[in-house]
């Protein structure tokens, strides 16, 4: 992507006056920011700790962490997050944890499998919330746009409910993975502002 300057509309559009201001204080701008800018020290060591592969494109929103485990592969997708949502405020001027949407594919070899639609939450052992669970039969039936999403997790019963959330434990969701969600989804939206 080009840097920030290099995006605005055309000088010309401008004044010259107005347009040399502009330029300047976006100058300033991203030698700022390129000066504060520093990778959380979590994330280096959960990439070179962690069986998860890491996958992002400059200038994409998206991300994903891959692994295999037995016959399945298991995928998490997400999206960079901003780093401040006024819509997290509360009262007394504290805001709430910063949560990422994330998508849980696990997929056998023949293209069946099941997509968990979560998002991470603030804690310290659960920092993960279920919020619906889609089975598949097909890579047809995964990808379409218009396909049900299964039902709420929490209408599920209690005892699927469990089983469903150890079976994503086995599958490597921990409370390390979330923390890596959250941090480098924060980091993504940084280094695409830069």
């Amino acid at each position: 992507a080009a840097p920030l300057a290099a995006q605005v509309v055309p000088l010309r559009a401008f004044s010259a006056a107005a347009a040399t201001k502009v330029a300047k204080v976006l100058e300033a701008e991203l030698a700022h920011e390129e000066k504060q800018y520093e990778q959380a020290k979590e994330i280096q060591a959960f990439l070179k700790g962690s069986p998860w592969k890491f996958s992002e494109t400059p200038g994409d929103v998206n991300m994903a962490i891959e692994r295999t485990v037995g016959d399945k592969v298991v995928r998490i997708d997400f999206q960079l997050t901003s780093p401040f949502d006024p819509d997290m405020e509360v009262e007394g001027g504290e805001g709430q944890e910063q949560s990422t949407e994330l998508s849980i594919t696990v997929e056998g070899k023949d293209g069946a499998g099941m997509i968990f639609y979560c998002s991470t939450a603030s804690g310290e052992d659960h920092r993960y919330v279920i919020g619906n669970v889609k089975a598949f039969a097909s890579k047809a039936e995964r990808e379409s746009l218009s396909s049900y999403h299964g039902p709420e997790f929490e209408d599920l019963d209690d005892k699927l409910q469990e089983a469903l959330d150890e079976y994503l434990a086995e599958l490597g969701l921990c409370t390390e993975v979330c923390d890596f969600v959250d941090a480098i989804a924060t980091d993504k939206e940084q280094r695409e502002y830069i």
